[in-house]
Parts: C-alpha cells; structure tokens; sequence
C-alpha cells in the first residue's frame, strides 16, 4: 500500500499532473486497491478538507499581506532597516534580513515576503553594485523565514492537519526564525567583507527617528498578534481578521496610499491565492484519509520499527526524507500529504507533535529555494530577471546555513521547547 500510495501521488506529478489533481488521483488509486471505489468518499471528504473554522485563517493573513503591499506598508519597512545599516559595508543586504524578520511577523508567506522585499531591494543592490545572483539568493534565502515567524500559513495547516495547537505552533516558531536570520547576518558578514559596492551616507539620528516613526505603525503590528494570541486575547483566526483590518486602517488611513479604488485588484489577488491553498487543502483530505484508511501510516512503522526506540535517528532520517520531498514538492502540498505519515510515528517515538511541526515546516521552507522546484527560486528569478542556474550558483552558501540551523534544532530540541513553555 506504501507502493501505491507513493507510485500514484510521483507518478502524477511527473506526468505534470496540478498537485491537488494529484492528490485526488492518489486517494483514488488507494481506493482500488482496496476494492472500495466510490465517488461519494471523494465529494465528502472534499467538502470536510475545506470545512475548518482554523483554514479561514489562511485568506485573512493573505489578504493582510496584500493590504500591507499595496499600502505601503512593506516600503516604509525597508526605510526603517536602511536608516539603521544602510550605510555599513554590505548595508543592503542586511536591511533585507531585517526587513524580511519584520515582514514575516506581518505576512505568514515566503512568497509574499520574496516577492514584496525583492521588488523594492534588488533594483536597489544593483544599482550599487551588489553581485546580483548573490543578492536575489540572499533575498530569497531571507524570504523563507516569513513562514517560520507567527503569523505563519504553513503552521496553521499542520496544525489543523495534525489536530495540535496552532498558538503553541506559532510561539514555537519565535526563536528558530530569529536564529536563521542571525545566521544569515552571519554569513552575509563574512561574503560582503570584500564587497566593493558604493555605499550610502550614515543617517543622522533626526532621519533614523523619522524612518522610526514612520514605520511605526508597520512594526506594531506582530506585537497586537504575538500579544494577542500570547494573552489569550483572540484565536489564530481571529488575529487574522485583526491583521487584515488593521493592514485596511493603516493603509487607508494612516499612510493614505491605499485607496478604496485599489481594493478590488487586492481582493481578487487574496482570492486567487486563498483558492489555491484552499483546494490543495481539500485534496489532501482525500489522500489523507485513504492513507488511515488503508493503514499505510501501520505499514510505514513496521519499516522503520526498529528506530521507534531511537527518536533521534528517527528523526533524522525522517528529515533526509523531508528534505528530498521538498526538492520536488512545494512546501503547502508537502505538509498535507506526508504530516499523517509521519504523525503515528513521531507520537510512537515520543518526539512532541508541535516540536515535530516547527521541524517539518522549516526543513520543507528549505525545499522552497532549493530547484527543481523551489517555488521562492522562481519569485527572486522573476524580480530580478537572472535564470534559475545564475540564481542556484548565488543562493547556496545561505542554504547550506538554513540546513545548519535546521541540524541543531534536530539535535537539541530544548532551543525550542524550553522557550516554548515559557511562551505558552
């Protein structure tokens, strides 16, 4: 049944099969093999995989993150990152880190992140002369923290896939996204001593008070969530009503760039996106629940039985698995499908459900700039008009650190678990 599964689900995309097609094909193949094909299991349990109050969560955060692009929101968080290291050797790209930490506390996306930071950063490195394969990698490298940092899409599906605290998942995430953006300082530090781009004028502190209040607005935003749902004050749903009205207010409002005759191409945007994640979600049902059905989670740990009394190395090779599914799945997809695989296992081993989340969704973020298919390669490809091959050779001395930061989560649990009890 492991063959079947894994047959049909690769068998489909290598044929170019869209991924939620995929997925209804591979709980369609499980059904044949078990004699118990019925269109009606199909219908319903894509009716139950979009029928989750934790899901709405997903086009309110999309729709915030779309506020925030169109009003101005995402520019006035660069400006804040400038005036503090713009001026330094290298300034530019820290002020990407920078802003990529502060943005992924607002958007939950690493192609919005990407996407939004990258149209703004990337003219302007070269413009100064920043190498620009190695600029785009350290954007996109940046990028694939927004889904680490709360508010984060990719948690909220694990955590409803998983049936396990998305507010735990969310505090948990706090200190991993904070490492993988020291350890990009760090490197960026090291590539950037010998850079020879122009530099900027030092800010006076007349300037870096006006960028301050500037973005003040922007950067107040993660606190009403963190502290918002660190307080009980509302649920991961409703934090992301609270950050789309709030995005609306700020833009309409406050900074005044976003008009009302602005609001129906933004909308239709968060739609499109919403539909695409929404439909993927339902598919997944469908597989997934042939998956229980047919006991290929049983059959998984019958392979692996021998590690049940190891976490560690379990855990390990269930990360190597992860690690080759994300060269050729996309991050969203990848969760759905192999989270009630691993889930069985992981709880057998006695590894915590929501450590074992952060895990799966920053080793599978590294999947995102990793080709042939590294959805967040193609963004920084499309920004700044360099082909995917220029792009690889950039990107990997920031990879090679993501996978670092993701080792030492793996081999010492306690970084996220011992801030994480403090947290909740």
């Amino acid at each position: 049944m492991v063959g079947v599964f894994l047959g049909s689900l690769f068998g489909s995309l290598a044929l170019g099969v869209p991924i939620a097609f995929a997925l209804i094909l591979c709980g369609v193949s499980i059904m044949f093999a078990l004699d118990m094909m019925d269109a009606q299991i199909v219908a319903q349990n894509l009716i139950n995989g979009a029928n989750n109050f934790s899901l709405m969560a997903i086009p309110f955060f999309v729709l915030a993150g779309e506020l925030m692009n169109a009003g101005g929101i995402s520019k006035r968080i660069v400006g804040f990152a400038m005036s503090l290291v713009g001026h330094i050797r290298g300034g530019l790209g820290f002020v990407a880190i920078i802003a990529s930490v502060l943005f992924a506390g607002l958007s939950g996306s690493a192609v919005a992140d990407t996407a939004a930071l990258g149209a703004i950063l990337i003219p302007m490195m070269i413009a100064r002369g920043y190498d620009v394969n190695r600029s785009t990698g350290l954007i996109c490298a940046s990028g694939i923290i927004a889904p680490v940092i709360p508010p984060s899409i990719p948690m909220i599906i694990y955590g409803v896939t998983a049936g396990v605290s998305i507010t735990q998942l969310f505090m948990g995430g706090i200190i991993p996204g904070i490492m993988m953006g020291f350890g990009l300082i760090i490197v960026w530090a090291f590539i950037a001593r010998r850079d020879k781009s122009e530099l900027p004028k030092k800010q006076s502190l007349k300037e870096i008070m006006q960028a301050t209040k500037e973005a003040l607005w922007a950067l107040f935003l993660p606190v009403i969530i963190i502290g918002g749902l660190r307080g009980g004050i509302f649920t991961p749903t409703e934090a992301a009503v609270v950050a789309a009205f709030y995005a609306l207010f700020v833009g309409l409002v406050v900074y005044r760039e976003l008009k009302f005759s602005d609001l129906h191409p933004v909308l239709v945007a968060a739609a499109k996106t919403t539909a695409v994640v929404m439909f993927v979600a339902a598919a997944a049902m469908v597989s997934a629940w042939l998956i229980t059905v047919a006991d290929v989670p049983g059959q998984m740990a019958e392979l692996l039985g021998g590690l049940i009394d190891n976490p560690l190395l379990l855990l390990l090779l269930i990360n190597l698995i992860l690690l080759a599914v994300g060269l050729v799945m996309d991050l969203t997809p990848a969760i759905l499908i192999f989270t009630p695989v691993f889930l069985p296992l992981v709880k057998l081993a006695g590894i915590d459900p929501v450590y074992f989340g952060i895990i799966m969704v920053i080793n599978l973020c590294i999947g995102l700039i990793t080709p042939p298919v590294g959805t967040v390669l193609y963004v920084g490809c499309g920004v700044s008009k360099i082909n995917i091959v220029q792009l690889t050779k950039g990107i990997w001395p920031f990879v090679l650190l993501h996978i670092l930061v993701l080792v030492l989560l793996i081999l010492f649990p306690s970084i996220i678990m011992v801030p994480l009890k403090f947290l909740t």
